[in-house]
């Protein structure tokens, strides 16, 4: 098995695609990194305008914390598209290079073939993940420096102590690989029925869209199937950047304010990854493979 998940790295990292993806999240961390860092004050008026004649704050509120949780806000809304271009094209990329035939007659079963490759398709998800955690985060915190997490939200405004962020972020970062995770899942189940990449590419990113405006729409038989949708648990790693106040109305350090939310959220987007991928298996053989 080990050497099979070697194989599959090996085809993912000598396609040039692969690399578009790492070059286009560092591409977009660069220029959000460069626009704030240039015009950083312009968008922290723009953001504090309706609370700046009733709120005074003290403190460095444009920094490297603030500027990571502003680019996973954008990014992890694309990220998706990136990592569909190397999940659906899994087994679809091989039908279409006429590969596919040639691998099954090896002495592996459908099963090991396929957990290979699927283990792979998260690798690359994983690595692209740390990529984005590297520059978003770490590189943030080089250039804007580190302070108190200022962040405003629909009703309310949360103010995290600097010694207390950190471990969100990893929490965050987590989170976010289960969500990647059930997209390259859904992608590879996608890539089970065509014989090129395009399609199933097309395909994934669609489902998405289409189950997005579901889980954004506020229409009550929407809301019936609205708890069922991964894409509705996507935004769950906001969730670790709320926090819980004493009857003081005083932020408790630590806490998080609806971790059963974060629960919720990671076993839904679990079930769907090992729902895609039974269901890619179950299809996968029973397939005859003509090309």
């Amino acid at each position: 098995m080990f050497s099979l998940v070697q194989v599959e790295l090996y085809k993912i990292f000598k396609r040039p695609r692969t690399y578009i993806a790492f070059g286009a999240v560092a591409a977009l961390i660069g220029i959000i990194q460069f626009g704030l860092k240039i015009d950083g004050k312009s968008y922290l008026d723009f953001m504090l305008n309706d609370l700046s004649s009733s709120l005074e704050i003290d403190g460095k509120i444009l920094n490297g914390y603030l500027v990571c949780y502003v680019m996973l806000q954008l990014l992890l809304v694309h990220v998706p598209l990136l990592i569909a271009l190397i999940a659906a094209d899994m087994i679809s990329g091989e039908a279409n290079m006429g590969t596919l035939r040639l691998l099954l007659i090896k002495p592996y079963s459908r099963t090991t073939l396929l957990l290979a490759k699927f283990i792979a398709a998260i690798i690359y998800t994983l690595m692209l993940l740390v990529w984005l955690a590297i520059l978003a985060l770490f590189g943030s915190m080089l250039l804007f420096g580190t302070d108190d997490m200022f962040l405003l939200k629909t009703s309310y405004v949360v103010l995290l102590k600097e010694s207390d962020v950190f471990w969100r972020y990893i929490g965050a970062f987590g989170f976010a690989a289960l969500a990647m995770t059930t997209v390259a899942a859904l992608g590879f189940f996608l890539s089970v029925f065509a014989e090129n990449s395009i399609g199933p590419i097309v395909a994934t990113m669609s489902v998405i869209v289409f189950f997005t405006i579901l889980s954004t729409l506020n229409i009550p038989i929407f809301n019936l199937i609205k708890p069922y949708l991964f894409t509705t648990h996507m935004i769950g790693w906001k969730e670790f950047f709320d926090i819980k106040v004493n009857a003081s109305n005083e932020a408790i350090i630590g806490s998080i304010q609806n971790p059963e939310k974060i629960i919720k959220a990671s076993l839904v987007l679990v079930a769907h990854t090992i729902g895609f991928f039974v269901a890619t298996l179950l299809v996968f053989r029973k397939k005859d493979i003509l090309s």
